[in-house]
C-alpha cells in the first residue's frame, strides 16, 4: 500500500510538472519565436480595430472582397468555430452549395458557373478562414472595381500586392488575406 500512494503522489507531481512545463515551453516559444511576440495580430483602419487578421469576418458588400463561406453558427463566430461534417452526398449540403453558387453569380455576371472556385461556394474545416486563394481575389476584381469606381487594373495589382507566398516558395500555398486587402483597398479610396 505504502508503494501504491508513492507511485499516485509521484504520478501526480509528473501531471502537474509536465503539463505545466510544456504550456511554459509553448509560451515561451510563442513568445521568442512567433510573430508579434506570440500575440494576435490586429489589423485597424483610421486608428480603430477593425479585427484580427487570422480570422475570417463576413463581406456582403459588393465593395468588398468575399471570403470563404461560414458554418461556424451566425456568420463567422469564433466561439462556434466548427466544420459542418455534412458529406458531399447530403442532400442539404448541396442545396446549401447550389444556393452559394447561384448568390456568387448573382453578383458576378460575367462568371460562367464553371468558373466559380469551389472554395468560394464551400465552407473551411474551422468555418473561419482568413484567407483565399490568388485565384478567388482575382475572380472578384471586377466586381470590387466596377462597385468601387475604379480601374480594374488598379484593383488587380492591389491584389497582386496582397498575395502571401509560400515559405522560401515550396512550403504551403499561396494566400490572400481577405481583411488586409479590403483595408488596403479602403485606404485607397480615401
Amino acid at each position: 500500500m505504502k508503494n501504491f500512494l508513492k507511485a499516485i503522489r509521484l504520478t501526480l507531481v509528473f501531471c502537474v510538472v509536465l503539463s505545466v512545463g510544456y504550456i511554459g515551453i509553448l509560451w515561451l516559444f510563442a513568445k521568442v519565436a512567433g510573430p508579434n511576440g506570440g500575440n494576435a495580430e490586429i489589423v485597424t483602419l483610421n486608428g480603430k480595430i477593425v479585427g484580427a487578421a487570422k480570422v475570417g469576418q463576413q463581406f456582403s458588400s459588393n465593395r468588398y472582397f468575399w471570403t470563404r463561406p461560414s458554418c461556424a453558427g451566425d456568420g463567422y463566430d469564433a466561439t462556434n468555430s466548427c466544420g459542418s461534417n455534412k458529406g458531399p452526398t447530403n442532400p442539404e449540403y448541396l442545396a446549401e452549395v447550389e444556393a452559394r453558387i447561384d448568390t456568387f453569380l448573382a453578383h458576378h455576371p460575367y462568371l460562367e458557373r464553371k468558373e466559380v472556385p469551389a472554395e468560394m461556394v464551400t465552407a473551411s474545416g474551422s468555418g473561419l478562414d482568413p484567407d483565399i486563394t490568388p485565384q478567388c481575389a482575382f475572380v472578384q476584381v471586377k466586381r470590387v472595381a466596377n462597385a468601387r469606381g475604379m480601374n480594374e487594373n488598379q484593383v488587380r495589382e492591389m491584389v497582386e500586392k496582397a498575395v502571401e507566398r509560400p515559405l522560401l516558395g515550396l512550403f504551403g500555398t499561396a494566400t490572400v488575406n481577405v481583411l488586409k486587402l479590403n483595408i488596403a483597398l479602403d485606404e485607397a479610396t480615401k
